[in-house]
C-alpha cells in the first residue's frame, strides 16, 4: 500500500437534495449503480445511505439497505461497503419549550441507529463521534451511546469509521480506545467544511492529523466547494481521500458533476497527478483485515 491513495465515494448522504442535484440517487437501483459506477472508476470503499424511493427524503429502512447490499455485492465483490449509522442522534427543541423535541428530532437508542449493522454485516459501518450543532439542530453522541454502538458493531465482525469533525471528536477517540470500546489501530475520517466543525484548509488538516491516535488509519475530506482543493492536501498530506454527492454536487466551480464516479475519476486524476496511485480494493481489504465475503456465505448469514 506503500505510495497508494483510498478512494471512498459518499453517493447521495442525507441532506443533498434533487433540487440540489436532479440525478441524485434516491432508489436502491440508483444507488447500487452510483456504487458500481464509481468502483468502476476507483473507488474501493462506497459509503451508503438510503432514501425512501417514494419522497426521496433520508431512511433508515432495514430492507431498502439490503436491497442495495445484495445488488452491489452480485456485481462486485470486492468493493468495500460501509453503512451510515449517523441518523438516530438529532435533536431540534421545540419553539414553545425546548426541552420537548421538534418535528426534525430523530433520537433513537444506540442499538436501533445500528440495527442494519447487526443483521447485514456490511464491511465498515460510520461511527460518528461528534455532539455539535448541525444546522438548526443538534447532533448528539454521548460517549456512552457512542460505546453501546462501537459494541454492536464489533460483535457484528464489522469494522467502524470514525467520523470526526472537531477536535474534541478526537479526544473522545483517545478515551474509547484507552476504555477498549474502539481498536487502537482506528479508521479515521477528518470531516471539514460543516459549519461549526473543522473548517477546511491545509491548516487544519495537518492539524487534526496530528492529534490522531499514532496507528490511525486516516481520510481527510471537504463539503461544498472544497471537496477537491481537500482531495489534493489529505494526498499531500499522506491520508486518503472521499467524494461524491454526499459532499458536494460540484465538479467545478458552477458546473454540477455528472455522476459520482465523474467525481472519483476527477479525484484519481488529481491523485496520479501528485505521483501517488489508487489503491484497488483488494488491496484496502488487505490493509484492513477485511476479507472478501462470498455469494454462499452472504446467503448462509443473509437475515430471515
Amino acid at each position: 500500500m506503500k505510495g497508494s491513495t483510498i478512494i471512498t465515494c459518499a453517493v447521495t448522504g442525507n441532506h443533498t437534495t434533487r433540487a440540489q442535484h436532479p440525478k441524485l440517487p434516491v432508489t436502491a437501483q440508483e444507488i447500487a449503480t452510483a456504487c458500481l459506477e464509481a468502483a468502476e472508476e476507483g473507488a474501493a470503499i462506497v459509503h451508503i445511505h438510503v432514501r425512501d424511493p417514494e419522497t426521496s427524503t433520508p431512511s433508515m429502512d432495514i430492507g431498502l439497505y439490503e436491497d442495495v447490499v445484495q445488488q452491489i455485492r452480485n456485481q462486485n465483490a470486492a468493493l468495500i461497503i460501509n453503512l451510515t449509522t449517523g441518523p438516530g442522534g438529532r435533536f431540534h427543541p421545540s419553539e414553545h419549550d425546548p426541552v420537548v423535541p421538534g418535528p426534525r428530532t430523530n433520537l433513537l437508542v444506540p442499538e436501533k441507529r445500528v440495527e442494519h449493522v447487526a443483521l447485514i454485516k456490511p464491511d465498515i459501518a460510520t461511527l460518528d463521534l461528534n455532539t455539535m450543532t448541525f444546522g438548526r439542530e443538534v447532533v448528539i453522541n454521548t460517549p456512552g451511546n457512542v460505546a453501546r454502538m462501537a459494541r454492536v458493531i464489533r460483535q457484528a465482525g464489522v469494522r467502524p469509521e470514525l467520523e470526526l469533525f472537531d477536535s474534541g471528536d478526537i479526544a473522545l477517540c483517545h478515551d474509547l480506545i484507552k476504555d477498549g470500546a474502539l481498536d487502537p489501530s482506528p479508521l479515521c475520517s477528518i470531516v471539514m467544511g460543516v459549519k461549526y466543525g473543522f473548517q477546511p484548509s491545509p491548516e487544519t488538516l495537518l492539524y487534526a492529523r496530528n492529534l490522531l491516535p499514532p496507528r490511525a488509519i486516516w481520510t481527510g475530506f471537504g463539503t461544498g466547494r472544497w471537496a477537491f482543493p481537500m482531495v489534493a492536501q489529505a494526498v499531500l498530506a499522506e491520508g486518503n481521500v472521499r467524494v461524491g454527492l454526499e459532499d458536494s454536487v460540484y465538479i467545478s466551480k458552477g458546473e454540477l458533476a455528472a455522476s459520482n464516479a465523474a467525481m472519483v475519476k476527477k479525484a484519481r486524476r488529481i491523485i496520479e497527478d501528485l505521483g501517488r496511485r489508487v489503491a484497488s480494493a483488494e488491496e484496502v481489504r488487505e490493509l484492513l483485515d477485511i476479507p472478501v465475503i462470498s455469494l454462499t456465505e452472504r446467503d448462509r448469514n443473509a437475515p430471515t
